[in-house]
């Protein structure tokens, strides 16, 4: 399915950034940067717009959403903005009962944890979110029009991450209770996959077609699991929900730069000049190096990797063809100063193996993190891989 024609990929406004470029493969001409959890908890002008306003209220103002989302790329000048919201979003919006408590994360009103509870669930219709959705997509595309030529990511949950989530009844150590189910009952288990491979899939869509230029999935559990058991059971859930945006696609060269200015004709030879591209995927987990290959293998085009795994040996698990995002460690933005540019110094280093680099960080922002390190460390990186 093509993008609409002013969608900023389908005009060329952000087609030549330096974030989709590494995205498909090419390396530019300075290495983009941006951070998981940049929009949010770091940021003092956060907090002070968020007082009294619940974490789920606030993703569903778009107006909210969208200044939350634009207060790190005016204050950090990063190479991206990342829709501020949650992977549970669509979960709420499809019916189910789920909060985000304070210092615990999303919590359900009803853990699943049997065929019958998973039969329920999954008689709520995912189709509801066609309409449900819709202040995601105001926020946006509100988004987008302050952003000119910064793209805006689009993110969500993983199948497996959300029915962690489901099954465990909220945060999770282990996960003993979604590998159980899992394996004791696997036909409820695939029914719950399906289910929510539907439901986040749509989530991810919805944002492109409003105006994100990337989509990322978050599997933030699934290091919880075995290769074998990734491979089996949660993998052809993680393709299906990728597939909601595989399909979208736009004309990149001269036809798509004629139709971005309102050109009056073009010509045959235009029309054969301009490529087709796919939204650009990105695919990250939290502990899945053994898993990097497999999760690629899902539909991705980027994969990014967490801090525990150095990037030239995550390129080489990749065959030396795939895109990496990654992979500061979180820890260093509290360390001196001296420590954390030998530290990043050494992730670029690194990331000059692949085909392509997002230096991005190994997990989120800490709350705790000092806003000023990560402005410094946005104007390093494009400073010191200038015209490297």
């Amino acid at each position: 399915m093509n993008l609409d024609a002013q969608h900023p990929l389908a005009t060329g406004l952000t087609t030549d950034s330096r974030l989709i470029r590494a995205y498909q493969g090419t390396r530019p001409d300075v290495t983009p940067v941006w951070f998981m959890r940049q929009a949010g908890r770091s940021l003092p002008e956060y907090r002070s717009l968020r007082v009294g306003t619940r974490m789920l209220d606030a993703c569903l103002d778009p107006e909210m959403a969208s200044e939350i989302t634009l207060q790190p790329v005016r204050r950090h000048n990063v190479d991206a903005g990342i829709l501020f919201s949650d992977i549970v979003i669509p979960l709420k919006l499809v019916g189910v009962d789920v909060e985000i408590v304070a210092g615990m994360g999303p919590v359900l009103g009803q853990a699943v944890r049997t065929a019958k509870d998973v039969a329920e669930l999954t008689a709520l219709d995912p189709a509801v979110l066609e309409q449900t959705l819709a202040p995601i997509g105001q926020a946006v595309a509100r988004t987008v029009a302050e952003l000119g030529s910064t793209p805006l990511i689009g993110f969500a949950g993983a199948p497996f991450t959300l029915a962690a989530y489901l099954v465990e009844g909220g945060p999770s150590k282990d996960h003993i209770h979604a590998r159980t189910l899992m394996h004791a009952d696997p036909d409820a288990w695939a029914a719950l996959m399906a289910w929510t491979a539907e439901v986040t899939g749509r989530f991810l869509r919805a944002q492109v077609l409003a105006g994100a230029s990337a989509a990322q999935l978050f599997d933030s559990w699934a290091g919880a699991l075995s290769l074998d058991d990734y491979t089996r059971y949660v993998a052809p859930a993680s393709a299906a929900a990728i597939a909601h945006v595989r399909d979208l696609t736009y004309g990149e060269g001269s036809a798509a730069g004629a139709a971005g200015t309102g050109a009056a004709d073009t010509t045959d030879t235009d029309a054969a000049a301009s490529v087709r591209r796919n939204v650009p995927v990105v695919h990250f987990g939290v502990g899945t190096g053994e898993l990097l290959k497999e999760m690629h293998g899902v539909g991705a085009d980027v994969v990014g990797v967490d801090y525990r795994v150095p990037l030239d040996e995550a390129n080489r698990r990749l065959g030396g063809l795939v895109p990496v995002q990654g992979n500061v460690d979180p820890a260093m933005l509290a360390a001196p100063w001296p420590v954390l540019e030998a530290h990043v110094l050494d992730v670029l280093e690194r990331g000059r193996t692949a085909p392509s680099h997002v230096l991005n960080l190994g997990h989120g922002v800490p709350p705790l993190t000092d806003p000023n390190v990560l402005t410094r460390l946005v104007a390093f990186v494009h400073e010191v891989t200038a015209g490297a």
